[in-house]
């Protein structure tokens, strides 16, 4: 433990690092299959099976990372698992709800006779669709200190509805590198739309992290931390001009763009995680709770450690490698 410096200190650092990154994976990697099925509504019947078919080899395997995320919250930040979740008790049961829905109609909807098949693509698409509001509330209520004020739940319902629009957008992305023809046009135009729903998402995350909190505040706009952290907005307004031009131009005849929407939300989400990130720390619970006085003991943390050091590179290593086989565009899905 003494490569650790001080257990007590660098621990629960390192296991708020391994729950931030497996958050954000778990946003970007099954916010897309979310996304495709939010979209799933405004897709016409003939193209619904090519859309399944860009996610089914990976949504599983996604949702992994939302189980690691929940479960290092659980085991090393005991005390801050006890005060998020009973705050957060009935958006994470509709989010249960969703994801339970959402995975009986992925299965069922295979096995069916075509003419009630409509019946599970609805339910599929209200599982995607109740899972992502939940995690928008969530992360609204989380933003503004659990507190269900009136402001507050105003706020949770807003980032409710532009992260649903920010995970349509990344699943219309997704279908830009997944699909050719008529639905990777009609993935563009989704794009498009939502993109203005990502944007003001994002806009809304960042005035409100500041006015939250004085301590935020003064994070953000002292000298020379202003100075020093001008480069993540600049850099994001990059980004959403790169994703801007790059659907202008999309789809092109020889394919060659269609990653550039998908690649630049990832950064954008990466870049807004990492100012929550600096926004919060060392908060676990904003402005009540530091990741210090929820951690579990030092012996209990290494332990786990030792565990996440064997567990961690199994869940990378199969993610890789589902997305390695089943790469470029999706061929059309068959239960024969």
């Amino acid at each position: 433990m003494t490569l650790l410096g001080d257990p007590a200190t660098s621990l629960p650092v390192i296991f708020a690092a391994l729950m931030g990154l497996s958050i954000l994976l778990y946003v970007v990697l099954d916010g897309f299959d979310l996304g495709v099925g939010v979209l799933f509504l405004l897709a016409p019947d003939s193209e619904k099976e090519r859309m399944i078919a860009t996610i089914g080899p990976f949504w599983d395997a996604n949702e992994t990372w939302l189980v690691l995320a929940i479960g290092i919250l659980l085991v090393a930040f005991p005390v801050a698992h006890g005060v998020i979740l009973t705050a957060l008790y009935l958006p994470v049961a509709a989010m249960l709800l969703g994801l339970i829905l959402r995975g009986v109609a992925f299965k069922f909807r295979t096995k069916v006779p075509e003419r009630r098949k409509h019946r599970w693509n609805r339910a599929f698409f209200i599982g995607s669709l109740l899972t992502s509001l939940s995690q928008g509330f969530m992360l609204g209520l989380y933003i503004t200190g659990l507190e269900y004020t009136p402001l507050g739940i105003a706020f949770a319902l807003l980032t409710a509805v532009c992260l649903t629009a920010g995970y349509a957008f990344i699943g219309a992305a997704w279908l830009l590198i997944k699909t050719e023809g008529t639905l990777q046009q009609r993935a563009v135009a989704w794009a498009r739309r939502t993109l203005w729903g990502l944007i003001a998402g994002f806009a809304a995350v960042s005035l409100a992290s500041p006015l939250v909190s004085a301590r935020i505040f003064e994070k953000w706009f002292s000298v020379p931390e202003i100075i020093l952290l001008a480069p993540l907005p600049l850099m994001s307004l990059a980004l959403v001009a790169m994703i801007w031009l790059s659907l202008r131009h999309l789809p092109d005849d020889l394919d060659r763009w269609s990653w550039i929407p998908f690649a630049a939300a990832t950064a954008l989400f990466s870049l807004a995680f990492a100012g929550l990130a600096y926004s919060f720390y060392p908060y676990v619970v904003l402005d009540r709770l530091t990741i210090y006085e929820a951690a579990s003991a030092p012996e209990s943390l290494f332990v786990i450690l030792i565990v996440t050091v064997f567990v961690l590179p199994a869940i990378v290593g199969y993610t890789v490698l589902a997305y390695t086989v089943f790469r470029g565009k999706a061929n059309e899905l068959r239960y024969d």
